[in-house]
């Protein structure tokens, strides 16, 4: 078992998406769908391998304007003020806009359904595909995000101020935004928590594989214009884990529960001492979670059956967490 694929260009809603995939080529297909500024990397390699180990062909990518996938390049600066006053003509692209560069990297390699996992802005694309194309979704897994509704989900301060500091200009300066980013948006537990040198390590190796501040903003745009999903969630039958930390202050536990509340029959874990990250002690149980939920996707096609409950998809998450889960 590993990679499928020389880690190739896919073209996609017409543009090129970088992408990779691991596991056999003809297990259950599972595409991973990174967030803001966020490389397709974040999803690390072993990560991938525990959910390949597990009977799924996973994929992962680069989003637009992130990574080695196309730059949005020559587009305008935008106006978040503007934003907040509903102009909108700064706005790139949406979070629709991203979901069908996802279903184009699908369809690219002749998939005509995938089960989904989507961190932080990932998430909400992910929310996207399964509203839009909701043929198209076996099951979906949305982690760190939120519904797009303005009461729940929000920043808390010292996030805000991780998202308004002036992008790094070198890697020096982009290394020790990750270092104070980390801290200030981070797993509160100290079992939870990587070390000083493996946050420089990765940052460093992020900015080595690509460093675009200008796609991030453009990104967040997207994510700023947004439209409340609240209501498109609650018409969805798929089977739905979500699953947020209780720390999270980038993505407010809030939109967690929301998301959960919104979509029927959703099974909700909250991780106790969990920020906006995805911690590695906590990777085979975010792995039980998926292939849970995707399992009841199976079942669903055999016999109809109701979502999976909390409990379900809390399963594998609840025996070596810290200090347990509540949901």
């Amino acid at each position: 078992m590993g990679m499928l694929s020389a880690m190739p260009y896919a073209p996609a809603n017409g543009i090129e998406l970088f992408y990779d995939e691991t596991g056999d080529e003809g297990a259950d297909p599972l595409l991973l769908v990174m967030g803001l500024s966020a490389q397709m990397t974040a999803w690390p390699d072993a990560f991938c391998l525990l959910l390949a180990q597990r009977g799924f062909r996973v994929i992962r990518f680069d989003n637009r304007d992130c990574g080695l996938s196309t730059k949005i390049d020559g587009a305008p600066e935008p106006d978040f003020l503007g934003m907040l006053a509903g102009d909108n003509s700064t706005v790139s692209y949406t979070l629709s806009d991203m979901a069908a560069d996802a279903f184009g990297l699908l369809d690219h390699l002749g998939i005509a359904s995938a089960h989904l996992v989507g961190a932080s802005m990932g998430g909400m694309i992910a929310q996207l595909m399964a509203i839009e194309h909701p043929d198209r979704v076996r099951s979906l897994c949305s982690m760190l995000s939120t519904t797009g509704d303005s009461a729940v989900g929000q920043p808390h301060a010292e996030a805000l101020a991780v998202l308004l500091t002036p992008p790094a200009t070198d890697r020096h300066s982009h290394v020790a935004q990750a270092l104070a980013g980390e801290r200030a948006i981070g797993s509160t537990d100290p079992a939870l928590q990587r070390t000083e040198a493996e946050i420089r390590a990765g940052a460093a190796t992020g900015y080595d594989r690509s460093f675009c501040p200008p796609g991030g903003g453009r990104q967040l745009a997207a994510v700023v214009c947004a439209h409340d999903r609240t209501g498109q969630l609650r018409s969805l039958d798929v089977p739905t884990g979500v699953i947020h930390g209780d720390s999270d202050p980038l993505i407010d536990v809030s939109g967690g529960r929301a998301t959960a509340a919104a979509i029927p029959g959703a099974g909700l874990v909250v991780v106790p001492g969990m920020g906006h990250d995805l911690p590695a002690p906590l990777w085979p149980q975010f792995v039980d979670a998926i292939a849970a939920n995707a399992g009841h996707a199976a079942k669903a096609d055999q016999t109809p059956t109701a979502a999976p409950s909390a409990d379900a998809i809390a399963s594998g998450l609840t025996t070596t967490q810290p200090h347990g889960l509540t949901s």
